[in-house]
């Protein structure tokens, strides 16, 4: 087995099999004996095709970027016809489609050698990964007690282990974010419609859910956003056009920017001592590096918003399932799905047509009051999350209480009130590793700029990670770390 493995980042391993120093067979190899042996610990990974990879090998791979390089979809969209999924529900197990999803077609054509995919959440709509269909929670490896966070729990977990260097994800309301913060990882959540959705729908949720990767450099990031961007056949709307490009924006650091730090949730509540000890630390950092910083904070109506997002995703929730249920031709059974998707059911059933459009138009609202905060500002400064990462459990899918699921003192948007932010504006923003607690939990902060201004965002988070290098900080439970026990 390839025993550097997890010495590289995605594009040092394509470059070591392109100069023939491993094979994409070794690499796959590494990667799945990562999986059996740290797999029964995490449960990240599931629907594993080995066969369907070597295949692809033996077919001769893309000359992409990622030559040779292991990968991992994520359990939910990123259809693929040699990859089946349960989309984190009983109702959809073992789910298998007749396309390719346009953003696995150019994954594949960057030649990645995807063997499986990644566990997520039911329905996505929560910060934690549990979903019953993997027979348990997914957990973080930097303490198995925590969880990784959601929808892409399982991705970032996977990645943060060192079973694969890069996975898909995709982000909803901080679904990447929220995943790296929690893994100690780098995820970027780029300008709404930057990637494809096609060629199954325009948008989902709204405009405000978009694929991503969870990563362990920011070079990664960069080169899988490169090979990815760019709007399919039909999109319903396109991005402002890029420069020359992520991998070119982080070849440079970026000017010295007006850089906006909140240290307090949008609405002025206070966070946990050691998020808010997190954002200081990088404000430090920003400001070394000859950034000015001074607090600021956004005059925008986030309440509303985020009821706004709860009805959105609640309406999205119930029509996946209304859909599948009627494809199949019988009723719906109460235990094929977990309590909080029943609550969003119910809750949609409470919604009207205007109810919905009325949602909409307070999320495009929204995204025009943070718009003006960034006529001052070139980025904003937040933690990621409001607090360390949580304990398994705690975000459990058993309550039908889809509201207060979301929106109560101790809910989602309590844990996680900055990320869905920029999902509503369609705002680039990324998670960056900067911080870990004193009893080793890693707390990310997150970065925001003005709406397509993806190449300025991703230019200072690589002026950090050369700033403060994270790439060789892992956790306990890792190949190497369960060998030492």
């Amino acid at each position: 087995m390839f025993a550097e493995y997890e010495d590289h980042d995605a594009v040092g391993l394509a470059g070591l099999v392109a100069q023939k120093a491993v094979s994409a067979e070794e690499l796959l190899d590494a990667a799945l004996a990562r999986v059996g042996a740290l797999n029964p610990l995490l449960n990240a990974v599931t629907l594993v095709q080995e066969e369907t990879a070597r295949r692809s090998i033996r077919a001769g791979l893309p000359s992409g970027p990622f030559a040779g390089v292991p990968f991992l979809l994520k359990d939910l969209g990123a259809e693929a016809v040699d990859f089946p999924t349960h989309l984190g529900s009983r109702l959809h197990r073992d789910t298998r489609y007749d396309y390719d999803s346009e953003i696995y077609l150019r994954l594949r054509d960057s030649g990645l050698v995807t063997f499986g995919r990644t566990t997520v959440p039911e329905g996505a709509i929560g910060a934690a990964t549990e979903a019953v269909v993997y027979g348990g929670p997914t957990r973080n490896p930097w303490s198995l007690d925590h969880t990784p966070g959601g929808s892409s729990g399982g991705a970032a977990a996977a990645v943060a282990a060192g079973i694969v260097p890069a996975a898909h994800g995709s982000d909803g309301g901080g679904s990447v974010r929220i995943p790296a913060s929690s893994c100690g990882l780098f995820g970027f959540k780029a300008t709404r419609a930057r990637l494809p959705d096609g060629p199954a729908s325009g948008e989902a949720w709204g405009g405000m859910a978009i694929d991503g990767f969870l990563t362990r450099s920011v070079r990664d990031t960069a080169v899988l956003l490169d090979a990815c961007e760019g709007p399919d056949l039909g999109a319903p709307y396109f991005p402002p056009p890029l420069g020359a490009g992520y991998r070119d924006a982080i070849s440079r650091p970026p000017d010295r920017l007006r850089i906006a730090l909140c240290d307090t949730t949008l609405t002025g509540a206070p966070l946990h001592p050691e998020a808010r000890a997190a954002v200081h630390d990088a404000a430090r950092l920003l400001a070394d590096l000859g950034h000015h910083v001074e607090p600021a904070l956004p005059r925008a109506d986030t309440p509303a918003m985020m009821e706004a997002w709860t009805r959105i995703v609640a309406c999205g929730t119930a029509l996946s399932i209304r859909q599948t249920v009627a494809a199949r031709g019988h009723a719906l059974e109460p235990e094929e799905v977990e309590g909080v998707s029943r609550g969003a059911m119910a809750f949609a059933a409470t919604l009207t047509g205007e109810d919905y459009l009325e949602a909409l138009e307070t999320v495009h609202a929204y995204g025009r009051q943070m718009a003006g905060f960034f006529l001052d500002w070139d980025i904003l400064l937040t933690p990621t999350l409001a607090e360390p990462p949580a304990r398994i459990g705690r975000f459990s899918h058993a309550t039908e209480d889809y509201v207060g699921y979301r929106t109560g003192p101790d809910g989602i948007f309590a844990y996680s009130p900055f990320t869905v932010s920029f999902n509503a504006s369609g705002q680039p923003a990324a998670s960056v590793p900067l911080y870990w607690t004193p009893e080793g939990l890693p707390v990310g902060v997150q970065l925001a700029a003005a709406f397509g201004e993806d190449e300025r965002l991703i230019s200072l988070c690589a002026e950090l990670e050369t700033a403060r290098p994270w790439f060789n900080r892992r956790p306990p439970v890792t190949l190497a770390g369960i060998a030492r026990r």
